[in-house]
């Protein structure tokens, strides 16, 4: 193996993740030269400030500069953990365009320029592997790309969002309300203290954007995903769900229905009995349909310093072995087909609808004749009593399209037995 005996790599980030793959690195030392038939060694780390102290990393090795990284020819492997668009892409595409393995865990670049990053690193001759961006521990990339490869995909839902799983269960098992419970998520360190991206589906909306693409090997982008979060959950939404047998996720949700994608996020209704319905806390799962191989799900630790570190831990370890065994360049994910994204309004769902409504005769009749002349059948109802004049209709529909779903709202809103629309949520199922 000669000169192949030691890579040399460099580490983009020191934070949380990075730091947990320099640890693991130096720990594991022994084990990846019996896995690889290589030594690593982190030659250079890139941090934004070189003086700040980072316990384990000897200062000698951090540099703020980018160049001195991609010209040193020593230099075979970049892990690029620094989070964010830019200047992460860049320093991707100009690795790449060098020669270097790239390993990343960046789900902001490869949600918006994954399929460019893939054929540069084809065309390059080079590996990129990024299992650690979508779901932290939990393998799902590397399945998407080869296990599954010949299992004819047709669904993928995901809990893929630790934060807002832990306040849904929270809500559900403690009857926290929505914001006691992002408060624990915050104080236990879940939540970062602007939670928009975890609590409206954005970081989810990037991760299904990536297992949509490589799952139907066409390109999805961040932009193409609907997105909804849990903001506007409530204790009664929950309580009533649990009426019907159902408990609420967030879930990242992408199909391949007659030729064409869909692809988003939203609180759903799933049945308790449903494998996705017992993921607790901040675990996630991935669940996957193929109509050659049926049904699997992929559960663990979707974030955090050590879960996510195994994970980019696990691609360098492939990286190095295909540097010892000169066969970089070969990752798959790459698109070749071209399937269209279906807009949201032609997506089909089934809805729960909570209605506060005024408490006279022929209100339910009135709604229920609404809904049927759009199209909108309803599968169950309950009324609850009323109190001082209004009464709740909880409703859960059949399956319907979301434009005649919306249509169908609109009347009902203008209706003047209407009080409020108090709740809508999707619920899993044709």
């Amino acid at each position: 193996m000669g000169e192949r005996n030691v890579i040399k790599a460099a580490l983009l980030g020191a934070g949380t993740v990075g730091s947990g793959v320099y640890a693991l690195a130096e720990m594991l030392k022994d084990e990846m030269f019996q896995k690889t038939g290589a030594s690593l060694e982190i030659k250079k780390v890139l941090v934004r400030n070189t003086k700040k102290d980072r316990p384990g990393i000897p200062k000698e090795i951090m540099t703020d500069n980018w160049q001195e990284i991609l010209e040193d020819e020593e230099i075979q492997l970049v892990i690029e953990l620094m989070g964010g668009v830019e200047p992460a892409r860049t320093y991707i595409v100009q690795a790449l365009e060098a020669g270097k393995q790239v390993v990343t865990a960046n789900k902001d670049v490869l949600a918006e320029h994954g399929q460019e990053i893939l054929s540069l690193a084809e065309n390059s001759g080079c590996d990129i592997q990024f299992e650690a961006a979508v779901a932290g521990a939990i393998p799902i990339i590397r399945p998407l790309k080869q296990s599954l490869a010949g299992s004819m995909l047709t669904e993928i839902m995901g809990i893929v969002n630790g934060t807002t799983n832990y306040i849904l269960t929270k809500m559900s098992e403690e009857g926290m309300d929505y914001k006691e419970a992002l408060a624990k998520a915050t104080e236990l360190g879940y939540a970062e203290a602007d939670p928009t991206a975890d609590v409206e589906g954005y970081d989810a909306g990037r991760k299904i954007a990536i297992m949509s693409s490589l799952a139907f090997n066409s390109k999805v982008t961040f932009s193409d995903v609907y997105m909804e979060g849990i903001t506007k959950i409530t204790s009664d939404d929950i309580r009533y769900a649990k009426e019907f047998g159902y408990v609420i996720k967030l879930l990242g949700v992408t199909k391949l229905v007659d030729g064409k994608i869909e692809v988003k996020v939203h609180p759903m209704l799933i049945p308790e009995q449903h494998p996705l319905a017992t993921v607790r806390d901040s675990f996630n799962a991935v669940f996957v349909h193929g109509e050659a191989c049926d049904d699997a799900m992929f559960m663990g630790r979707g974030a955090g310093k050590m879960p996510t570190a195994s994970a980019v831990m696990g691609d360098i370890i492939i990286v190095m072995r295909n540097i010892v065994h000169d066969n970089c360049g070969w990752n798959g994910g790459v698109a070749y087909k071209n399937y269209p994204v279906k807009p949201i309004e032609e997506t089909r769902s089934r809805y729960f609808l909570r209605l506060q409504v005024a408490d006279k005769p022929g209100a339910l009749a009135n709604i229920a004749g609404v809904l049927g002349n759009n199209d909108v059948s309803i599968a169950q109802v309950v009324q609850k009593r009323a109190r001082d004049g209004v009464a709740e209709l909880v409703v859960i529909t059949d399956s319907v399209l979301e434009r005649h779903f919306n249509d169908a709202l609109m009347i009902v809103k203008g209706m003047s037995v209407l009080r409020e629309v108090s709740g809508i949520i999707r619920v899993y199922g044709d």
